[in-house]
């Protein structure tokens, strides 16, 4: 960690770490800046305007020099400041007519705030008027003014008085004074808005709003912090309209990109007593600072504005070189704006731009302009920046000094980089991040995922729902995005790791499902761009907050019930903590446990078992899902082993709770006079006069237990996984453990495995080193009409996990109630309502998938064949 990110801002720190833009520079040379391994950057941003010359300019640093070798002191107030006065002189003498007074500030905040006060002190008015989309610096009034919410809610700001308007929009303006008659001092705007995307007015419309402002008897301040001091290819932008304002803000190129100075100029009918006495700064105004802004004023104004009118050439060359890359890259490049050395790109954010890629997902979270500057820099060795309120747009901000032939290389590196985005392929714009050497061979052309176009059909007979999702290994991350398949793990590994904290909940597929009723429900799965190891591994705040945003997400689109997927019912406490953000939750774990008994039931039948001598082992049997399956399959088997969790001191207990539950369902289907399945456990407790009545208190079902229960041997208990499976017939695996806990070397000959655990629980070497062994895959089932999702999760269109039916049937049946939440929300009940809703929908049991691969003719053919040789002569 370097002593930036360490001492100074984490949290920036890391985020400019994540994406590259963390180079350490040693050494800046004009329009140069070289990192400490000797590679050279081109200055494209100049420090948002602040680097007129370029860095370590000559003529700066001999001022400098030539101030201490001067003996002048720095800081003397009060006194009559000789160099402040002399910038203050050269200062009005180039300023728009009627400015007459300069007062000095240390930074471009501190002279908005400077004018907001001479505002307020001139006028007797509180108001202040400004733009939306603007941005007016981050001391407490210049972020009231700033026109973006975001940047203000973390401060409490706007302060009272402060209001805005649409920028460029005279009318607004005029509507809004004759609203509010004496009561705002000033108008407030940007001729150019900087850091709101490089926007600039309609023609005409600074002239405008002056002739508003007077009519109206308010101020008009003009922040030229960015745009003046030739930034444009004018000294001051509004000298374009030849308008003259009641104050000018200017900074940044004031300092010459070595001190720090604003000013804040003002005319006599403004500047005031009150605010001359009351207003001042103890560093504003020093010597060295005021040497160097009149220095930078000499450079500017020479010659007959010999370097201005380079602004205006250079300035033209790269805009022209711009829209000619627009009209080369259309889709990639929206608008092109801005004038003088103050351009700005604007790039066209929408996701159906990069279909099934992860760059979709960032132009939708307008992740991508920050991922492009850092290509630029890292590859093309050019600097650039996204502007703070529109991140559609980089801006492009050289120094005023910079070459002809450097404006070429800047547009070539920009014409190398759209080239490369043009791919669409995430992986291809991406490797500079986790690969020192990138070769355009390893990535072959880019094919990705269809989107299925599907939309809510907007009437209320439709159900609405939404799935979260997110990846269970790195492997999973292919499923949304092809082109990462070139990346190696530990590459993978790096690329998420440095996106997971940035890229938030987005929407990774739609679906429209038509039930065999003829009832709709369309539906959207949210992704969260986390690993199940990466689930485990962070704080549960984190967790939930992560969770708390997907589901979110899915209320704000119009989501009527959100289903948990993968990890993040394990996270949730089984959706317990979703519960209160205001839309139903459901784990889908109750037609998880038909699914998954549905599935031994049908392998047994196919395989000819005989169930009447099985011993089935349930592996994490105290859990939600692990308990509905001991209670199922109860139905179908004569005994059972219920496998609990060596680690957790309460698994004994909460087994034998299992166990008094399973005794208690067998005795309601005695008392119903249900067939019973030849064999089951039912049969063999048939004529057990023990046996408690259904209605009986539990705890005569847990005395049954421990006594004639026992006896019987047909329910058992263990925490020692590897006993078990040693003598199971058939496991069913429903853990929230993350690690391979079902191997080769302890299982069963001939054995059944359902796995149901995502991550899975057995290990793929049971694959190749157990023929005699069929793994299936729990929980898949097979969607009515087999929609597709819009998305790649591993498995043939149409096919779900039945966590996911169960949220799809519940939106059918538009129940939108908590459903399968926590332990005791998987019950009877909900279990065979699921089932009940499953057979009247037309979901079933999809066929069999092992290791994440559908169970080919040829593999369930050796199976065969290999318990054939194994079974006894």
């Amino acid at each position: 960690m370097n002593n930036f990110t360490r001492y100074v801002n984490p949290h920036l720190g890391d985020m400019l770490e994540s994406i590259k833009l963390d180079q350490k520079y040693v050494r800046g040379e004009g329009c140069h800046l070289f990192d400490e391994e000797g590679n050279r950057y081109l200055d494209c941003i100049a420090a948002y305007g602040a680097l007129p010359f370029g860095h370590n300019p000559a003529i700066i640093w001999e001022t400098i020099n030539s101030f201490q070798n001067s003996g002048e002191p720095n800081f003397v107030q009060p006194s009559a400041l000789d160099a402040a006065g002399e910038l203050g002189r050269r200062l009005v003498e180039v300023a728009p007519k009627g400015l007459e007074y300069v007062t000095f500030a240390n930074s471009g905040a501190e002279a908005v705030e400077a004018a907001i006060k001479l505002c307020r002190s001139a006028t007797g008015r509180l108001g202040i008027l400004a733009a939306e989309n603007s941005f007016h610096g981050k001391t407490y009034g210049a972020l009231s003014a700033t026109g973006n919410a975001g940047y203000q809610e973390p401060f409490g700001a706007p302060a009272e008085n402060f209001h805005h308007i649409r920028f460029g929009d005279a009318a607004a303006l005029e509507k809004e004074l004759s609203a509010n008659p004496d009561y705002y001092a000033a108008f407030l705007v940007e001729p150019i808005q900087g850091e709101g995307g490089i926007v600039e007015p309609p023609s005409g419309y600074l002239k405008e709003v002056k002739e508003i402002c007077e009519s109206h008897g308010i101020l008009l301040v003009l922040d030229e912090i960015q745009t003046g001091l030739g930034r444009t290819g004018d000294l001051f932008a509004c000298e374009k309209e030849n308008v003259a304002p009641d104050i000018l803000i200017l900074a940044k190129a004031l300092g010459g990109g070595i001190m720090p100075v604003g000013a804040c100029l003002s005319g006599p009918d403004v500047y005031n007593e009150d605010f001359g006495i009351k207003h001042s700064s103890t560093f504003a105004g020093n010597s060295l600072a005021c040497r160097v802004g009149i220095q930078v004023l000499k450079k500017l104004i020479e010659n007959d504005r010999a370097l201005l009118k380079e602004v205006k050439v250079k300035g033209e060359l790269l805009k022209d070189g711009l829209v000619e890359l627009q009209n080369k890259y259309p889709e990639l490049i929206k608008a092109v704006r801005g004038r003088g050395l103050m351009l700005g790109l604007e790039f066209n954010m929408d996701r159906d731009l990069f279909p099934g890629s992860l760059l979709g997902v960032m132009a939708e979270q307008e992740l991508l302009t920050p991922a492009i500057s850092s290509y630029l820099l890292n590859v093309e060795k050019v600097r650039v920046a996204p502007t703070l309120n529109g991140n559609e747009v980089i801006r492009i901000e050289p120094p005023l000094t910079i070459s002809k032939e450097q404006c070429r290389e800047a547009l070539d590196g920009l014409e190398s980089m759209l080239k490369v985005l043009n791919e669409g392929s995430t992986a291809r714009l991406l490797a500079y991040l986790v690969r020192s050497k990138v070769d355009d061979d390893d990535f072959p052309p880019f094919s990705p995922y269809p989107d299925n176009k599907v939309e809510p059909a907007g009437h209320p007979e439709e159900g609405r729902f939404a799935f979260l999702i997110h990846a269970l290994d790195l492997d999973s991350y292919h499923q949304f995005d092809k082109s990462l398949l070139a990346f190696s793990e530990d590459e993978l590994a790096d690329l998420t790791g440095r996106f997971g904290d940035i890229i938030e909940p987005f929407v990774a597929g739609k679906t429209k499902i038509k039930s065999d009723t003829g009832r709709t429900a369309y539906g959207e799965f949210i992704a969260l761009p986390r690993t199940t190891e990466e689930f485990v591994q962070m704080p549960r705040r984190q967790a939930m907050a992560e969770l708390k945003a997907a589901v979110k997400l899915a209320r704000d689109r119009g989501a009527r019930i959100v289903g948990l997927g993968a990890f993040t019912a394990v996270a949730s406490m089984g959706g317990l903590y979703l519960k209160n953000e205001g839309i139903p939750i459901t784990t889908g774990n109750s037609f998880t446990v038909v699914a998954a008994v549905d599935a031994i039931n049908t392998a047994t039948n196919k395989l000819q078992i005989d169930r009447s001598h099985i011993t089935a082992g349930i592996v994490g049997a105290a859990g939600s899902i692990g308990r509905g399956i001991s209670l199922l399959l109860s139905e179908t088997v004569p005994r059972l082993v219920l496998v609990g969790n060596p680690n957790n001191q309460t698994s004994s207990e909460r087994l034998h709770m299992v166990a008094a539950e399973i005794y208690r369902y067998q005795s309601a289907l005695l008392q119903q006079g249900r067939t019973l399945k030849p064999g089951s456990m039912g049969q063999l407790l048939k004529n057990c006069s023990e046996l408690p009545l259904p209605d009986a208190p539990m705890e005569e079902f847990e005395a049954f237990v421990y006594g004639e229960g026992k006896r019987r041997g047909l329910i058992e208990f263990s925490t020692d996984i590897d006993a078990v499976l040693a003598r199971a017939d058939v496991v069913i695996s429903a853990t929230s453990a993350t690690e391979r806990v079902i191997h080769a070397g302890n299982l069963k000959q001939g054995a059944v495995v359902c796995d149901i655990s995502r991550p899975a629980n057995v290990s793929e070497e049971v694959d190749q080193a157990r023929p005699d062994v069929l793994v299936i895959d729990g929980g898949v089932v097979e969607v009515p009409g087999l929609p597709s999702f819009g998305w790649d999760f591993g498995f043939e269109e149409g096919l779900a996990y039945a966590c996911m039916a169960e949220t799809m049937m519940l939106a059918l049946e538009q129940k939108y109630k908590h459903y399968s939440l926590g332990s005791s929300g998987v019950n009877l009940e909900t279990i065979l309502q699921t089932r009940y809703w499953a057979g009247e929908h037309g979901f079933k049991l999809a066929n069999f998938r092992s290791f994440n691969r559908p169970l080919s003719e040829e593999k369930w053919q050796r199976l065969l064949e290999t318990r054939r040789e194994l079974a006894p002569r």
